[in-house]
């Protein structure tokens, strides 16, 4: 239960940071969770592959998630161009 808060808090501050950086706000609160928790770990996997280590503790956490996060909504907003509703 205690890890699944931590993606969740992750995710969370991870979506918020990510409407923040990219031009046109988050997806809503929901949303911004989805795409930081999916960022989190779409950056874990991609930072694992390009050899760092996975162990930073929470600013590492956040900086992968966002990472992650920053790169999942530029997808996101190629292929529905915008389209996408907040919840």
């Amino acid at each position: 239960m205690h890890g699944f808060i931590w993606w969740i808090v992750v995710g969370l501050i991870a979506g918020w940071l990510t409407g923040k950086v990219m031009s046109g706000g988050g997806y809503g609160v929901v949303m911004d969770i989805v795409v930081g928790i999916l960022g989190a770990l779409m950056g874990g996997f991609l930072m694992s592959h390009l050899g760092f280590a996975g162990s930073g503790g929470f600013t590492y956490s956040i900086l992968v998630a966002l990472i992650g996060a920053v790169i999942l909504t530029l997808l996101l907003r190629l292929v529905t161009r915008g389209r996408v509703q907040k919840i």
